[in-house]
C-alpha cells in the first residue's frame, strides 16, 4: 500500500459515529467519547480513523487525523467501480456492485459515507454479517482494496486490454 500525502489533497470528513464509553475504576466511571470519521477528497482518495478522548470534538480531531494517515486510492470506471467485490472484516461482509450512471448510491449508513467521500456516485451494496459501523466500514475499505482496473488485470495476465475486453 502506497502512502498518499494528505497536504496536497482536498479532503472532506464525515462523523460516521460518536459512541460514549465509560471505564469502571475505583472512584467510579470513566467517561470517554469514541469516535468513528471518513475523509475523501470525492476523487478516487478515502480513509478512515478512530480517536478517543474525554471531550467529544478532541476525539474527533484524533479520528480525523487518523484517518489522514490510513488513505488509499480507489480505481473508477466512470461514476462507478470496475468490478463486483466482497470485502470482509471480522463478521461483517460488504458486496460491492457496479450500478448503470445515474442509479445513484445504493447504500445504507457507513457504506454510503465511505462511497460518497471515494467520489463513486453508482454503486450497489449489501452488508452481509455484523452490522457494527467500525466492521463494516472496514470491509468497505477492504473491499475497494481488492479493486483493480482492467488496466491491472492486463497487466498481471500479460495481455493487452483490448484482448483482455473481449
Amino acid at each position: 500500500m502506497t502512502y498518499i500525502d494528505p497536504t496536497h489533497l482536498d479532503l472532506e470528513d464525515r462523523v460516521v459515529s460518536i459512541n460514549r464509553v465509560t471505564k469502571v475504576v475505583k472512584g467510579g466511571r470513566r467517561l470517554r467519547f469514541a469516535a468513528i470519521v471518513i475523509v475523501g477528497d470525492k476523487n478516487g482518495h478515502v480513509g478512515f480513523g478512530t480517536g478517543k478522548a474525554q471531550e467529544v470534538p478532541e476525539a474527533i480531531r484524533k479520528a480525523v487525523e487518523d484517518a489522514k494517515k490510513n488513505l488509499i486510492n480507489v480505481p473508477k470506471v466512470g461514476t462507478t467501480l470496475p468490478h463486483e467485490v466482497i470485502g470482509r472484516f471480522g463478521a461483517g461482509r460488504v458486496l460491492l456492485k457496479p450500478a448503470v450512471e445515474g442509479s445513484g448510491i445504493a447504500a445504507g449508513g457507513a457504506v454510503r459515507a465511505v462511497m460518497e467521500l471515494a467520489g463513486i456516485d453508482d454503486v450497489t451494496s449489501k452488508t452481509l454479517g455484523s452490522k457494527t459501523a467500525i466492521n463494516v466500514i472496514r470491509a468497505t475499505i477492504d473491499g475497494l482494496t481488492r479493486m483493480k482496473t482492467a488496466e491491472q488485470i492486463a497487466e498481471l495476465r500479460n495481455i493487452s486490454v483490448e484482448s483482455l475486453q473481449n
